[in-house]
């Protein structure tokens, strides 16, 4: 059978696409619940509940850097069982937590395992996808991501509002620990270079960082940038236009249309290249985000939500397949904590950011400045990215006419 007929959805693949879910569905249920819980049962105000979102998250950016160190020095398969354990025995905790000095505390212990478990995961993937469907499997595992998106806040508020907080991380925590024990069945290639052997005092940038992910990078601080305006002030937006009960249905279109375009755009970029997909998607993307700046109605927001799904949702995984695919095998480590370090820095960056141009302006003038943001990121896209890759499909072409 030929390279390009290989299989995606075989075993090791689907368990790890399976965990990945689990890991998110983990991760948005407590985005979710967290702060209604720190508010009415703990008695804290808003700026500790963002607090808390805000802390694991930067814990999670201070690590991520570290994570490509880490799996490189203790190896793949180490390192994924021992941070997902510890990420399981985070996610239990959270049913003692009775005071918000713990919570935070626990927060930020919660985020480092998070940041150092999803990158290896996406490591361990990517050895199992066949080089020649790299767009196509990271495609779908990166969907597992965005689906959690709406099943994560859907699971939470469902059990929390029928049952109890205690009894939603009880489930939880038995969801991830599911995870966790077919983590064991993943067959994992190890690589063993030499430098592996250095020691912690003799860290160096290479040991931290992949310098040729920084041009994947930049373009997706800014895609990340963009997008939090749509995790941190959509329902809130859409208070303020007497349509806050439909935004559920925002993230349910978001998700329909990431999945119905993702068999065609994992397809396109395997096989006419990642142009093919990056410039549509971008012009999707912003036309989403500009069509948000003028919404008045539940159509509006749903129209914008297919757009955003098909644009975010397809580039996203590009960006992920062009960092990981411009290191050496054994630096993919490296090239996974490199592009989410600063992917992740564009959603907290994007966060803080915009709240001041919200609070000083309106969301209609924050969505058009995260659509121009968008539109801007074509042609930086282009200079650093673009036509190099244009410049070897064809000659990929070439060589197989000739």
């Amino acid at each position: 059978m030929e390279e390009s007929n290989t299989k995606i959805w075989t075993g090791p693949f689907f368990v790890a696409l399976t965990n990945n879910f689990f890991l998110f569905i983990v991760y948005y249920a407590l985005l979710t619940i967290l702060p209604i819980y720190i508010l009415k049962d703990l008695n804290g105000t808003e700026g500790q509940a963002g607090l808390a979102m805000t802390i694991f998250m930067l814990s999670a950016i201070i690590v991520r850097p570290f994570s490509g160190r880490i799996i490189e020095m203790f190896g793949k398969r180490n390192t994924l069982l021992i941070s997902e354990l510890l990420f399981c025995l985070s996610s239990i905790l959270y049913i003692f937590i009775d005071s918000l000095t713990l919570l935070l505390s626990l927060r930020f212990f919660h985020g480092i395992w998070f940041s150092i478990v999803t990158t290896v995961l996406i490591t361990v993937v990517n050895d199992i996808i066949p080089d020649s469907r790299k767009g196509a499997g990271l495609g779908y595992f990166a969907l597992s991501m965005n689906l959690a998106v709406v099943f994560g806040p859907l699971i939470a508020l469902s059990i929390f509002q029928m049952y109890s907080y205690k009894i939603l991380i009880i489930s939880l925590a038995t969801v991830i620990i599911i995870g966790y024990l077919s983590a064991f069945t993943l067959k994992v290639s190890e690589f063993h270079p030499q430098t592996s052997t250095a020691k912690w005092n003799r860290l160096t940038w290479q040991d931290l960082f992949e310098k040729k992910v920084i041009p994947s990078g930049i373009v997706g601080f800014l895609t990340a940038f963009a997008y939090a305006s749509i995790m941190s002030f959509i329902s809130v937006y859409a208070e303020t236009r007497g349509i806050f009960e439909y935004v559920s249905l925002f993230f349910i279109a978001f998700s329909i249309a990431m999945v119905v375009v993702r068999p065609f755009t994992g397809k396109m970029y395997d096989t006419k290249g990642p142009n093919s997909v990056v410039y549509p998607s971008f012009l999707l993307y912003a036309a989403g985000l500009i069509l948000l700046s003028n919404m008045h109605t539940v159509s509006t927001l749903l129209i914008a939500g297919i757009l955003i799904g098909i644009g975010y949702g397809s580039v996203v995984p590009c960006l992920q397949a062009l960092a990981i695919q411009s290191a050496q095998k054994h630096r993919s480590g490296h090239a996974t904590s490199t592009f989410f370090t600063i992917f992740d820095s564009g959603i907290a960056i994007g966060a803080f950011v915009l709240g001041i141009i919200s609070a000083n302006w309106n969301y209609s003038a924050l969505y058009i400045i995260c659509g121009v943001i968008i539109i801007i990121n074509i042609p930086i896209y282009w200079k650093i990215i673009g036509r190099k890759k244009n410049a070897q499909y064809n000659e990929s072409i070439c060589n197989q006419q000739d």
